[in-house]
């Protein structure tokens, strides 16, 4: 079965083998090869395998219990799950499923022969769910009962946060750790060891130190992935008889780093998150970068140009009043053009909101207004606004002395617009930044001339 964890997992864990001695599984991925067979030879996720943490004392056997381990693809999930079910006497049942395949009919096989094994022997069964978010809400659901009697020890792994992806109730039963990408010095002492041991190159080639840089640098973090390319670069260098991986060798293996994002996940959040406020921090070069980011890793290119029509009026508004056009311009080219050549009109509109001047005064203003709306300061509509286009209108006194603004020179007089009880409340107040800066100065004249305590301004 496939998975986004450390390593593949068979269905049966299989029996360790002896320490120093060569896997029987020669043909098969350098990453599986090198597969941790003990606690010691886990790399990374030093926080969690300290002595006394909590999953460290599940490891050594401690008191059982179900984990939620949120990850990263190449931290070690799976690996760690295969570790925990060993833990302890050894003796645990193991079984593992994988959301994309597994319905709530295996669920309740599998929870069937746990309550019948645990009946029958004592022995406790250990679930191992790999991509547990991509369960539905119903499929979590008919775990709980077996996790809450301990049925079954559920190992639950996901890329995903959990708190968006996983229902309520299996949150509050579980034990959530979340694992990081490991650090370089990390990935380091992974790439030597699967040189050097047996079971892996076995010193049949020499890892350069620039290109160790290259594949620490090229990995970002995933463990998979470092393996996966010191693997083809090891196949290339020993096809050309070289026998040495340098920074060469590894650009020759590996033509293209694929971009870790997951368009369903918080690593979704993170990076528009960051692409937005690199913009909102006038950063053209970090939001171009987040951009590529998620263009190379397949985003909707829709939900990014939608990002940035909400930018150019929350950040920008009327410091640039350009930017808003320049934004829908660019969703309009997504629309009618699509990707790949819709990338240029989103990368324009990105360096065009980055680098225009900003102000948050349109947003400020609309919260205030809205906040002071549900906390009840309505009030009547002034009856010479109402609307008079019907008969008896004027009777009821709706439009009765309304007063027309273009019938005076300056196109602005003094007349009450908003309800009484608002009346003198300034909602949007125009920054100094850019084209506001205009406005900062026009608006206190319209102001004045409209509640009747000034002229009004020039026109222009």
């Amino acid at each position: 079965m496939s998975t986004d964890g450390l390593f593949e997992l068979d269905d049966e864990p299989a029996s360790e083998p002896e320490a120093g001695s060569v896997s029987s599984n020669a043909g098969a991925p350098l990453a599986v090869r090198m597969r941790p067979r003990t606690l010691e030879e886990v790399v990374g996720q030093r926080h969690l395998l300290k002595p006394g943490a909590p999953l460290r004392r599940l490891l050594e056997g401690g008191a059982p219990a179900s984990v939620l381990l949120y990850g990263p693809p190449g931290t070690g999930k799976t690996t760690l799950a295969r570790l925990m079910a060993r833990a302890g006497d050894g003796t645990r049942h193991f079984v593992a499923l994988s959301a994309l395949s597994a319905g709530v009919k295996e669920l309740r096989a599998v929870i069937e022969d746990a309550r019948r094994r645990l009946d029958r022997s004592g022995q406790r069964t250990v679930l191992f769910i790999d991509e547990v978010h991509r369960f539905s809400k119903t499929q979590q659901d008919a775990l709980l009962g077996a996790v809450e009697d301990r049925l079954v020890l559920l190992v639950a792994a996901t890329t995903e946060n959990p708190s968006f992806s996983v229902v309520s109730p299996l949150l509050s039963r579980s034990l959530v750790l979340q694992l990081q990408s490991l650090e370089e010095d990390e990935l380091r002492a992974l790439l030597a060891r699967a040189v050097s041991d047996e079971r892996g190159l076995n010193d049949a080639v020499t890892l350069a130190d620039d290109g160790e840089a290259a594949l620490v640098r090229l990995s970002a973090g995933d463990a998979r992935r470092a393996l996966t390319a010191l693997e083809a670069a090891a196949d290339g260098v020993q096809a050309d008889g070289s026998g040495i991986i340098d920074l060469a060798a590894v650009e020759r293996a590996v033509t293209e780093v694929a971009v870790r994002y997951d368009r369903a996940g918080d690593q979704h959040y993170d990076v528009i998150s960051a692409f937005i406020k690199s913009i909102r921090g006038s950063d053209p070069d970090a939001a171009l970068h987040y951009l590529a980011r998620m263009i190379v890793a397949g985003e909707d290119a829709r939900f990014i140009a939608r990002r940035l029509m909400v930018h150019a009026s929350e950040d920008i508004g009327l410091a640039d009043p350009t930017a808003l056009q320049a934004a829908t311009a660019a969703a309009q080219v997504v629309q009618l053009v699509g990707m790949p050549e819709a990338r240029l009109a989103l990368a324009q509109a990105t360096v065009h909101l980055a680098t225009a001047p900003k102000s948050n005064a349109v947003i400020a203003g609309i919260d205030a207004a809205m906040a002071d709306v549900k906390a009840g300061a309505v009030g009547a509509v002034p009856p010479h606004l109402r609307d008079g286009h019907y008969a008896g209108a004027q009777k009821l006194g709706n439009a009765v002395g309304y007063r027309y603004p273009h019938s005076v020179p300056d196109g602005v007089l003094a007349q009450q617009y908003p309800p009484d009880e608002l009346v003198g409340k300034d909602y949007y107040v125009p920054t100094n930044h850019g084209a506001e800066r205009v406005l900062s100065e026009r608006l206190p004249k319209l102001r004045r001339a409209v509640r009747g305590s000034g002229p009004a301004p020039e026109k222009g």
